[in-house]
């Protein structure tokens, strides 16, 4: 067959535009598809003029000619309340796989559940959170609890240097404001609304940071697959005091590619069958390099031919190990002992 093609919804948003790109990059027919203004020529930040096309949430007619004959959609347009089940319902009638880059805990639970047994029967892959939040922690865990049985706890601690929100950031946060969850005593509960602060010693070049319990998408595709009596995620503070003022700036380009020069780590802890174990992935731009984690996923669920169809998380379909290795130009991995990094702050 020709190449590949694949519609992105919210292909002019900051995250879009990257996943747009990395996926032509790989060869791939890219649809652009906008929700609001009519469907025109829009400037690409490269110069270029391509052909976007316009499909709004409320209108199903309009979301299945965008995608008509398209193999997969990645939504990368939220609030994901609001875009996901418009665009995986309109995914599932026209016959597509369905990406999404949610970190939102609401909409992927509700993803994951709401189009599983009607996937299954069309052969069709429903992957949501295939993004930095979300996917690279599912994977990451993974990686540690393979061939374990009894999974005691998970610790999942991300650092930011910084954190300069695009607007659809803000966007999502004001209109996320269901309740949080975390995996404890192997259920699925509320996040004590008044957490004992903590302190996680985050390998180098962050250190030891205070931190605060963050947890995302990341919760739910791990315990929809490894059942682990804790899981948690942290984020430290510097970056959360940067999203809470409102004249905190967007992100800043700072390479011919777009990237910004946010630094970022993510250091996993798993305690299982009395052994414990710690990874950590470092890399550049949260926003950019969720762009070769989604595009992975898609070509992979694209190239699996008549693979079984469902809701998946993304350690359910794919080899942890191999998927990121496959990412080791954008996200450096290395295992760094078996020290529990987190403590409380006396």
């Amino acid at each position: 067959m020709g190449a590949y093609k694949v519609g992105v919804y919210g292909a002019a948003g900051h995250t879009g535009r990257f996943v747009a790109t990395e996926l032509e990059r790989r060869g791939v027919a890219v649809r652009r598809i906008v929700r609001g203004a009519p469907a025109q020529a829009l400037p690409q930040k490269d110069g270029m003029q391509r052909h976007w096309l316009n499909a709004s949430c409320d209108e199903p007619e309009a979301l299945d000619r965008a995608l008509e004959g398209a193999d997969a959609v990645i939504n990368c347009a939220g609030p994901f309340l609001d875009t996901a089940p418009a665009v995986a319902e309109a995914a599932l009638r026209i016959g597509a796989h369905y990406l999404d880059i949610a970190a939102e805990q609401r909409s992927v639970r509700q993803t994951l559940a709401t189009y599983a047994g009607e996937a299954s029967d069309k052969g069709i892959v429903i992957l949501p959170a295939m993004a930095f939040y979300g996917g690279l922690a599912d994977l990451l865990v993974a990686r540690l609890c393979l061939g374990h049985r009894l999974v005691d706890e998970i610790l999942i601690g991300t650092a930011l240097n910084y954190w300069h929100p695009t607007a659809g950031t803000r966007r999502t946060g004001e209109r996320n404001t269901a309740r949080r969850v975390i995996v404890s005593g192997g259920r699925l509960v509320p996040l004590p609304a008044a957490p004992i602060p903590k302190r996680w010693r985050f390998p180098q070049p962050f250190g030891d940071l205070p931190v605060a319990g963050v947890p995302l998408s990341e919760i739910i595709t791990i315990s929809k697959h490894i059942a682990a009596a804790e899981i948690e995620s942290f984020l430290n503070e510097a970056p959360l005091r940067d999203l809470r003022k409102a004249d905190t700036p967007p992100p800043t380009p700072v390479d011919a590619c777009g990237r910004s020069d946010q630094r970022f780590v993510m250091d996993v802890f798993v305690s299982a069958d009395g052994v414990s174990k710690r990874i950590a992935a470092f890399g550049r731009d949260i926003y950019a390099v969720t762009a070769p984690l989604v595009v992975e996923a898609c070509m992979r669920v694209l190239s699996r031919g008549n693979g079984k169809g469902g809701s998946f998380a993304p350690a359910e379909i794919f080899d942890p190990a191999d998927f990121l290795a496959a990412l080791s130009s954008d996200i450096r991995v290395e295992s760094i002992g078996q020290s529990r990094p987190m403590g409380s702050i006396q």
